[in-house]
């Protein structure tokens, strides 16, 4: 099983408000990043955003190490999880993406490893000014 690592971010421009995600994808000395967002979001729709795409670019099952500086992405994915699935994710916040967060994971190993936003992890940094470079492009959009 390939070994791919994912670093992830996303930003709101207001919240809501226009918003962006990036995630950089990496095996070995192999990059791709993936970039979007949406007119009218929030930060943590963002966020997972990020997760859900990278994990729905990879074309096999992978051991995947999820790096993110979003407490909301990795504590649901660690410890809510397993209980919003069963409440059937009944009100909790965004639950469209949560359902899609467990569909695209389901193929992978996903360990998640938290870093500190805003501390100089360079691929931290990246993911966060490509975040907001999208959700400035969308910045006039509304």
């Amino acid at each position: 099983m390939k070994k791919v690592k994912i670093f992830t971010d996303g930003s709101s421009l207001g919240n809501p408000g226009p918003g962006g995600w990036c995630a950089i994808l990496r095996y070995g000395e192999t990059e791709r990043v993936l970039k979007g967002g949406e007119d009218l979001t929030t930060n943590n729709r963002m966020e997972l955003s990020a997760a859900i795409k990278a994990l729905k670019a990879l074309k096999e099952p992978c051991e995947v190490e999820l790096c993110s500086d979003s407490s909301y992405v990795l504590k649901g994915i660690k410890e809510w999880l397993e209980g919003w699935k069963k409440k059937n994710f009944a009100k909790i916040k965004n639950p469209d993406l949560w359902k899609a967060y467990v569909e695209a994971a389901k193929p992978h190993i996903v360990n998640t490893n938290w870093v500190r936003g805003h501390s100089g992890h360079p691929e931290n940094e990246r993911c966060d000014r490509i975040a907001k470079e999208e959700a400035e492009s969308r910045k006039y959009k509304i």
